[in-house]
């Protein structure tokens, strides 16, 4: 068996764009496939509630086009993840559209689309809890309920590399993925050229978020990752500024997690007890010893996102030393007079002070802080934009009217108020982070093929 290579340009695409220089670098490897993940959920759960993307439309379509150019150029698949930054149906197709419409402004031949979805009916998992399959919890959460199911505005399910691998042999040429296991976007690649599922998946999770996985630090630029048939992973730095060292490729695979030698992906446990990472030269990492354990069952991972209601935002500035000495008392008269018009329930109000040690939330002393200078953001959740907005209103207008002691006769100590309060994102929770039994890991991601270019 030969080698097989992939490039991969951005470890989130579209959160910012990915830089051209390296990027044709690596397309003058010549590699086997240009992937990329596009989605995660570290921007939180409005995106996916909303069902909206969190990049902008033009970022994302700069590293779509660069992508398709260069799939074209060199006769490359092209495999995207997590399509939009959710993998929502209607970002999937937002994507599928801009490749489309992509080749027609640059007169592509006719080349092959495949993509899938991975949205979740709430009525799906209500059958399977009623036939006695339970949505299983992650991270310390207890089984799903009816009620929090029912609390939940939008789901995905997280695909594995078997829906990629399908779309492949169908002889796609450009695949856009709904929402997807990170590392199962490049590993799916190299198990359709016939590789190790252990080796394939070490190489999806050191390669997901692109040139993190080098040094110096620096995002968005191209790494090249192979599999060489022997069990062996190498990693390349593109960036003539970057290298892949030891230190580097190991650290970027074992963050995140209590344990750093096990990461969980579709299907099983990636076991990197056993890794022997070793520097070939100034700007390649060999791996060897990963180790996947399958699952004794197929469950696939499921996030949901439900509305808690409207949000609005307020910003107070402080510069007094003696209000600075009392910021504590500040906010809480501010509190005060909230309860005083609204009561105790039925909203959320929130303070973050910025300027001392990074952020300081309700519960944490700013007194005796040295910084000349506090910045107080508000943030207010009701179930109305109207009620939110008054909320946020008087949580940082009552600001300006604390009533401290030895403050004779001075029309407030907060040195400037930004007075209009903005209107945010609806606020959002997760309410799904659990998994679900399967038959087959294809059920729950649909697959479709379509043409594009002329």
């Amino acid at each position: 068996m030969g080698s097989t290579r992939i490039i991969c340009p951005n470890g989130h695409l579209g959160f910012a764009p990915l830089k051209t220089g390296s990027f044709h670098l690596g397309v003058d490897e010549k590699p086997d496939f240009i992937a990329a993940d596009s989605g995660s959920d570290d921007v939180g759960p409005v995106p996916l509630g909303t069902d909206t993307s969190t990049s902008p439309r033009q970022w994302q379509e700069h590293d779509l086009e660069e992508m398709l150019l260069a799939s074209r150029k060199i006769g490359a698949p092209m495999i995207i993840g997590s399509a939009g930054d959710t993998g929502t149906n209607s970002r999937v197709d937002l994507y599928v559209d801009m490749i489309k419409a992509l080749a027609v402004k640059h007169a592509l031949p006719s080349f092959k689309v495949g993509y899938f979805y991975s949205e979740v009916e709430h009525d799906y998992l209500r059958a399977k809890m009623a036939g006695g399959s339970p949505i299983l919890g992650l991270d310390n959460r207890p089984e799903l309920t009816e009620q929090e199911l029912d609390a939940t505005s939008r789901i995905v399910a997280m695909a594995g590399a078997a829906p990629f691998i399908e779309l492949l042999n169908q002889g796609a040429d450009v695949i856009i993925g709904g929402r997807s296991s990170d590392s199962a976007v490049f590993a799916a690649a190299a198990m359709q050229r016939g590789h190790g599922v252990s080796e394939s998946y070490y190489l999806g999770k050191v390669m997901e978020c692109a040139s993190f996985c080098a040094e110096p630090y620096g995002g968005k630029e191209t790494i090249l990752g192979e599999v060489n048939g022997s069990g062996e992973v190498l990693v390349t730095a593109m960036s003539p500024a970057q290298r892949c060292t030891v230190a580097s490729v190991a650290g970027h695979a074992m963050y995140e997690r209590s344990n750093p030698y096990h990461e969980y992906v579709a299907g099983g446990l990636l076991d990197m007890t056993h890794c022997s990472y070793e520097q070939i030269s100034e700007k390649t990492t060999r791996i060897t010893g990963a180790e996947f354990v399958p699952a004794e069952e197929i469950r696939v991972k499921l996030e949901g996102a439900g509305k808690i209601g409207e949000r609005y935002v307020g910003i107070a500035a402080i510069r007094d030393p003696y209000t600075l000495e009392h910021v504590d008392e500040v906010i809480e008269w501010a509190k005060t007079q909230v309860r005083d018009r609204f009561g105790d329930e039925g909203y959320e109000l929130h303070y973050n002070v910025f300027g001392k040690n990074g952020v300081m939330g309700d519960l944490e002393p700013v007194r005796n802080t040295a910084s000349h200078e506090l910045c107080v953001v508000v943030q207010a959740v009701a179930p109305t934009a109207e009620m939110a907005e008054e909320v946020c209103m008087t949580g940082t207008r009552q600001m300006f009217y604390a009533r401290l002691p030895d403050v004779k006769g001075t029309a407030g100590s907060v040195s400037f108020i930004f007075d209009e309060v903005l209107r945010a994102s609806p606020a959002y929770t997760w309410t799904l982070n659990h998994t679900v039994a399967v038959d087959d890991e294809l059920e729950l991601f649909p697959r479709y093929m379509t043409e594009a270019g002329v």
